[in-house]
C-alpha cells in the first residue's frame, strides 16, 4: 500500500458545505483520481475550522497551508499547482487587511492568535466520521486510564478540582452537579443526559462540536456515566441539525463496535450506552425539565425545582444534565489534569469559553478563548473590528437571555461573574456585535419576539407579560410610545424577571432592561422626538429630495415601488410621504446623492 504524503483537510462544517464544500470534496478526489495520487494523497472531510467569515477553507498537511474562500473551481489550480508542483496559490491565501500580506499558516493571523482550543481541540484537526483519527489524537484514554485507575468518588473530585462550570449558560459547578447524582439511588438506573438543544439566535457552538469531534461527547459522557453510576445515556439534540446528528449517530455505533460502549467497557465491569431523543426545535427544552418531560413525550414546559434532576429525573430517575460544550472539556482535564485546566480562566471562571462571534463583525466565526479575555480582544482582535469602517455601538452576549453592553465595557474580562456584573450574562456563548446604524430599542424588540414566540405558555408572566413588553416596544418603534411606556415597560420587566418560572422567562426581559439602563437617550428620542436616530425604525423615518441636487433622471421614480415619486425627465423630483413605504429603494439608486433619510 503506498504510504500518505499529504492531506488536504475541507471544512465539512454546516456552513461550509452550504457553500458548495461538498463539491470542492468531490473535485479532489475526481482530480487526484485522474492524476492516479489518490493513494498518496488523502482528502479528509474535517469539522468546522471556525473561520467561517472565510469559508469554505481547505487546508494542506504537513505544510499547513490554509486557503480560504475555495470555490470548486479553484481545486484544479491547488492540486496542479501545490499538490503536483510544489506551488503555493497566492490568492487563495488569506490576506492580513493590517499589512496585505498573504498568510498562508492560520497560526499567524490575528484570527487564531489569541485562542486556545480545548474544546474544539479536535475540531478541523480529525475526520470526524473516523473512530481511528479520534484514538489516534489520544481518544478514548482518559476513559481507559479511568476505568483502570480511579473509583468513581475519584473522578467527581477531579472535576471538582479543575473547577470547570457549566457552560450551558448557568455556569453551575460540574463536579457538584456529578456528585448530586452519585448521592441518589435508584434500582432502575440513572440516566446521562447531554443537552444538544442550542436554540440561541446566531449561535452554533454545541452544534459545531458535535459535527467536528463527536466521539468528545462520547467519551466524556461515559465517564460521566462511571462517576454517578449509570448505565445509560441520551443526547437530546434538534431533528434540525441533520448533519450533528448523522455524526454523532456514526460516532456512537462505531464506539459500540469497537468495545467503547455498551457491556464491559475495555474489559471492564462498567457497562454504559447512549441513544439519540430528538427535539422539534422549542428554545425553552433547553431548560433541564423541559428538556426532561420533551423526552419523554409530554409538552416541553418547565417544572419548579426542586426536587431537581439529580434526584428525579428522567422518568423519575436520578438524571445528569450537562451541555455538549461542558462535556467536550471533560476529556482533555483527564488527559492533562485538573491543574492544567484550572490554571488556565481566571480563578472563579476556570478553563476556556466558546464563542459564536457574529453580526456588524470583520470576522465572523467560532472562536474559543480563555476566561478572562476582554470583550476588547474578542471584538477587535480576534473578530478584526467593526465591519465597514464603523463605529462599535454594543454586543449583545447571552443570546436572548442576556444584555447589551456599550464600549464603557469592552474592557470587562469575560467570565461568569465579571459579566453578570456588567448588566449581561454568558449564556451558551453566542455573541452578536452591533455598530452605529443599529437602532437598541429595535433590537430589544427582536429578542422580545423570539422569546415570546418560543414561550412554553405554562406561568402567566411569561405567557402574557412578555407579550404586553412586545407590544409596548411596537408603540415605541412605531412612533407611537408614551413617558408612561418607559415606566411600564421598567416595572413589568422587573415583574416578570421576580416571577416567571423558569429562566426563559425569569431572563426574557433582559435585552429591555439593559438597552434602557445604556440607552436610555434612544428611547427617549423614539417617544418625544418620533425620531429613531439610527434611522433603523422605518415608520419614524422619511426620505427627501434635494431639489439643488436632483438632475431629474426618473431613476428613482422608476424604482419607487410605490409610485411615489412624482416628476418629468429633467425636472425637480418630489416624494409623496403619504405613499412612501420607506423601502429605501430611491436613496439606493439616486447616483448624485439627492436623496438623503431623515
Amino acid at each position: 500500500m503506498t504510504d500518505v504524503k499529504m492531506h488536504v483537510l475541507v471544512c465539512g462544517g454546516t456552513g461550509c458545505m452550504s457553500s458548495k464544500s461538498q463539491e470542492i470534496i468531490d473535485n479532489f478526489r475526481r482530480c487526484l483520481e485522474e492524476r492516479r495520487m489518490d493513494q498518496e494523497v488523502k482528502v479528509i472531510v474535517s469539522g468546522c475550522f471556525g473561520f467561517c467569515e472565510k469559508g469554505p477553507i481547505v487546508k494542506i498537511a504537513p505544510d499547513n497551508t490554509f486557503y480560504v474562500q475555495v470555490t470548486p473551481e479553484d481545486v484544479e489550480e491547488i492540486v496542479e499547482e501545490h499538490i503536483v508542483k510544489g506551488r503555493k496559490v497566492p490568492r487563495l491565501l488569506y490576506v492580513d487587511p493590517k499589512t496585505s500580506e498573504h498568510i498562508s499558516d492560520s497560526k499567524h493571523m490575528d484570527f487564531y492568535k489569541k485562542q486556545m482550543r480545548v474544546a474544539l481541540r479536535n475540531c478541523g484537526f480529525i475526520d470526524p466520521e473516523n473512530i481511528d483519527e479520534y484514538i489516534a489524537r489520544d481518544g478514548y484514554m482518559a476513559l481507559g486510564t479511568i476505568l483502570e485507575t480511579l473509583t468513581p468518588a475519584e473522578v467527581i473530585d477531579k472535576v471538582k478540582s479543575s473547577g470547570l462550570r457549566g457552560r450551558g449558560g448557568g455556569g453551575f459547578p460540574t463536579g457538584l452537579k456529578w456528585e448530586f447524582a452519585s448521592r441518589y439511588s435508584s434500582e432502575q438506573g440513572k440516566y446521562v443526559i447531554c443537552n444538544a438543544d442550542e436554540g440561541d439566535p446566531g449561535a452554533f457552538m454545541d452544534r459545531s462540536i458535535l459535527e467536528g469531534d463527536p466521539h468528545s461527547i462520547v467519551e466524556a459522557m461515559s465517564i460521566c456515566g462511571y462517576a454517578i453510576g449509570a448505565d445509560k445515556g441520551l443526547v437530546y439534540i434538534r431533528a434540525e441539525y441533520p448533519l450533528a446528528v448523522k455524526r454523532l449517530r456514526g460516532a456512537i455505533e462505531s464506539a459500540r463496535s469497537t468495545g467503547l460502549l455498551g457491556k464491559n467497557i475495555l474489559g471492564s465491569e462498567f457497562s454504559f450506552d447512549i441513544d439519540i431523543r430528538y427535539g422539534a426545535g422549542a428554545f425553552v427544552c433547553g431548560e433541564e425539565t423541559a428538556l426532561i418531560h420533551s423526552m419523554e413525550g409530554e409538552r416541553g414546559e418547565p417544572t419548579s425545582k426542586p426536587p431537581f434532576p439529580a434526584e428525579k429525573g428522567f422518568w423519575g430517575k436520578p438524571s445528569n444534565v450537562n451541555n455538549v460544550e461542558t462535556f467536550a472539556n471533560v476529556p482533555a482535564i483527564f488527559l492533562k489534569g485538573p491543574d492544567w485546566f484550572s490554571s488556565i480562566g481566571t480563578e472563579k471562571s476556570p478553563g476556556t469559553k466558546v464563542f459564536a462571534l457574529a453580526g456588524k463583525v470583520n470576522n465572523v466565526g467560532l472562536v474559543e478563548v480563555p476566561m478572562g479575555t476582554t470583550l476588547r480582544e474578542v471584538i477587535f482582535d480576534i473578530g478584526g473590528g467593526i465591519r465597514g469602517g464603523k463605529r462599535f455601538k454594543a454586543v449583545q452576549t447571552g443570546g436572548p437571555s442576556g444584555g447589551c453592553l456599550t464600549e464603557q465595557d469592552l474592557d470587562t474580562p469575560i467570565d461568569f461573574d465579571n459579566l453578570l456584573a456588567a448588566g449581561s450574562m454568558m449564556g451558551s456563548g453566542g455573541m452578536i456585535v452591533m455598530d452605529e446604524t443599529d437602532c437598541m430599542p429595535a433590537v430589544a424588540k427582536f429578542y422580545l419576539e423570539f422569546t415570546v414566540e418560543e414561550s412554553c405558555g405554562k406561568c402567566t408572566p411569561c405567557r402574557v407579560g412578555n407579550k404586553r413588553l412586545l407590544e409596548i416596544l411596537e408603540k415605541i418603534t412605531e412612533g407611537k410610545g408614551t413617558p408612561e411606556d418607559l415606566k411600564t415597560l421598567k416595572d413589568l420587566s422587573g415583574v416578570i424577571k421576580d416571577t416567571s418560572l423558569c429562566g426563559l422567562g425569569q431572563t426574557a426581559p433582559n435585552p429591555i432592561l439593559s438597552t434602557l439602563d445604556k440607552f436610555w437617550d434612544e428611547y427617549v428620542a423614539h417617544v418625544e422626538e418620533r425620531r429613531c436616530p439610527s434611522g433603523k425604525c422605518r415608520k419614524l423615518i422619511s426620505y427627501r429630495i434635494d431639489p439643488d441636487l436632483c438632475r431629474g433622471c426618473t431613476m428613482c421614480a422608476r424604482k419607487c415601488p410605490a409610485d411615489a415619486i412624482s416628476g418629468s425627465i429633467k425636472e425637480i423630483h418630489v416624494i409623496d410621504q403619504d405613499r412612501c413605504v420607506k423601502c429605501g429603494a430611491c436613496m439606493d439608486t439616486c447616483k448624485f446623492g439627492a436623496i438623503s433619510k431623515i
